[in-house]
């Protein structure tokens, strides 16, 4: 699937390629020709477990790597027992502080968090709000993360039959390593199962805090992806 939203969108994507074996090179060309029409650059996201066809293909076409992404899956069990540390609350974010949940999102990743490898894509503060509002009216369920009464975080989950996505967590730089990241997940792990979910995928940086707090509550890595990227013409 290819995607396009407005310039500089994190929603500007080619996804799920190669999962139903190579694409031609008709096809790719189609894709090329309808981001290049709206002055965008290809951004194709594509699995390790991909035919090794495809990212030869991609090389050839004027793809260059520029980073990998995890992707990593759990079952989820029938209830969890969530004890979060003293100080720490976690609450659904209600729809009147909209606005709020947003700036909280902005502000936590404009300052990335140096564990790990860094996100490579950065984004416009209005485009990356629009981008979370857009999602944030897809039926996701938005989540605040107090630390002793004061904002420190927040994160998204969205369930759809039987799998729950877990996506939009961030924590403001002053309240980082005080088990914010570690709270959100295990309360959306519990709203997760009691919404009937089967199994939950979330998406992280190589080695980064993000994927150690995942894997310590029960996620382990179903595939790399790597992200290639052909910048188009639009002439």
């Amino acid at each position: 699937m290819a995607s396009f939203a407005t310039d500089d969108s994190p929603f500007n994507k080619v996804v799920g390629l190669g999962f139903s074996g190579v694409p031609t090179a008709d096809e790719l060309e189609e894709i090329e020709h309808a981001y290049a029409a709206v002055g965008a650059p290809v951004q194709v996201e594509l699995p390790h477990l991909a035919d090794p066809d495809i990212g030869i293909a991609l090389s050839r076409r004027g793809y260059q790597l520029e980073s990998f992404e995890n992707v990593l899956g759990i079952v989820v069990e029938a209830e969890y027992d969530v004890t979060l540390p003293d100080g720490i609350e976690v609450r659904p974010s209600a729809d009147e502080e909209l606005a709020v949940w947003l700036n909280l999102m902005a502000d936590a990743v404009a300052v990335p968090d140096t564990q790990g490898v860094p996100w490579r894509e950065e984004f416009p503060r209005d485009t990356y709000i629009e981008a979370e509002r857009d999602a944030a009216s897809a039926d996701i369920i938005r989540y605040i993360a107090l630390l002793n009464d004061e904002i420190a975080g927040g994160a998204g989950l969205r369930t759809a039959e039987g799998v729950a996505q877990f996506a939009g967590a961030a924590t403001l730089p002053a309240h980082r390593r005080h088990g914010i990241q570690s709270a959100l997940l295990s309360t959306r792990l519990s709203d997760a199962a009691t919404a009937g979910c089967d199994v939950g995928v979330i998406t992280t940086q190589p080695a980064s805090k993000s994927q150690q707090n995942a894997q310590r509550s029960g996620f382990d890595l179903l595939y790399t992806r790597a992200v290639l990227v052909k910048h188009t013409d639009p002439s």
